[in-house]
């Protein structure tokens, strides 16, 4: 029995690391930037945001190689966050506050501020950025050139969609335990030269942090509006654009912009399970990604040190388990300016995190909704 877990667990820690080399090359920065391009309206949806969003407005301001407006969706806050964003429009006449309408029935408050700024907005492309990310002078103009004129590689034909993980910085220890992950499953589990090459929807990803789309093809798909209900813009609005042939791209976006998701442990475990049964938890992946995670990135120490401490003929296997399953986390760490202490404590980084993929689908499955910026959603 312990040889046959050796050997399911070393074959199921090979899968993302040898998916990992492949899409390390294939996870590019964005090319320089073009010398013409078109206008972009960047949307920022922004509930109770005071504490950051004039850092992210000044870093929007900043951008240099694009004809640039801004508008701020204020999605009815309660620590004046409006207010401070009506100084800034007084100081940039590029800078636009929107007061949100009520939120109607069967819509996420992110979705609903997103689809009235796109409808607000009147330049070529749209870009919808959280209030909590900051920009590089240079990530708008490069990420523009992406979508319109791409990086010299094969691509799907009308690309419509680009989008980036921008530095993801943490501090409390699950932030710097779950938040690495990200990066981990996006390369580990995700074959991205079909995200590049085709419009299959089975090979959407996206960022909801940073989605800089096509507005001609972004309304001809529905939008936001054909995702209202749901939390997990990043993954849902790539798919729907690809649903109706467009072809979407991802960059890293590591060196031009940043963002604290989370502040606290609350915050990242109420924050990633708020949309994790749209992803990794949703009914036909939650228990494939369980039995691949488990076998080969939780289990594989465990399973070294019993079978050293019975001289098993099955320790090459389980030692070969081991150093596959840490080879993906150890490639990434200085690429995308990670904590070793997160790398050395992977496997129990994952353990936390398919708990977490458990605990949200036992809430949808009992009817729990799902609670984020004080507002609740239906589990359905």
């Amino acid at each position: 029995m312990l040889y046959a877990f050796s050997i399911a667990s070393c074959c199921c820690a090979a899968v993302p690391a040898l998916l990992t080399l492949f899409n390390l090359s294939e996870y590019r920065v964005p090319p320089a930037a073009a010398e013409e391009l078109p206008g972009v309206t960047v949307c920022i949806p922004a509930r109770n945001e005071a504490a950051g969003i004039v850092a992210c407005g000044q870093s929007v301001a900043a951008s240099e190689g694009v004809a640039l407006r801004v508008i701020v969706v204020d999605a009815h806050s309660t620590d004046g966050t409006g207010g401070i964003v009506a100084g800034l429009c007084q100081n940039d006449s590029r800078v636009n506050l929107l007061a949100s309408a009520q939120l109607p029935p069967g819509w996420n408050g992110k979705q609903h501020a997103c689809w009235q700024a796109a409808n607000a907005a009147d330049t070529p492309l749209l870009c919808f950025l959280d209030a909590d990310v900051r920009l590089e002078p240079a990530a708008l103009a490069r990420m523009a050139t992406l979508l319109r004129k791409g990086d010299g590689r094969k691509a799907a034909p009308r690309t419509a969609l680009v989008s980036g993980f921008p530095l993801e910085e943490t501090g409390t220890t699950l932030e710097w335990l779950l938040l690495p992950l990200i990066h981990f499953v996006l390369l580990g589990l995700l074959p991205m030269r079909f995200l590049r090459t085709t419009t299959l929807p089975g090979f959407a990803a996206g960022c909801g942090q940073f989605l800089l789309v096509q507005r001609e093809a972004y309304f001809a798909s529905g939008g936001h509006a054909a995702i209202r209900e749901t939390m997990h813009d990043g993954l849902l609005l790539p798919r729907l654009l690809r649903r109706h042939g467009y072809g979407t791209r991802l960059a890293d976006l590591t060196e031009l912009a940043r963002c604290r998701m989370y502040r606290s442990a609350q915050e990242t475990w109420n924050g990633l399970a708020k949309n994790a049964t749209e992803g990794m938890a949703s009914r036909g992946a939650i228990v494939p990604f369980t039995l691949l995670l488990g076998f080969g990135q939780v289990f594989p120490v465990p399973i070294l040190l019993i079978a050293w401490l019975r001289s098993s003929p099955a320790l090459p296997w389980a030692a070969g388990a081991v150093v596959l399953s840490y080879l993906p986390r150890l490639f990434m760490l200085r690429r995308f300016r990670q904590k070793p202490i997160g790398a050395w404590l992977h496997p129990f980084g994952v353990a936390v995190l398919l708990t977490l993929q458990w605990y949200a689908f036992a809430l949808k499955l009992m009817g729990r909704p799902a609670v984020w910026k004080a507002r609740s959603y239906p589990a359905s």
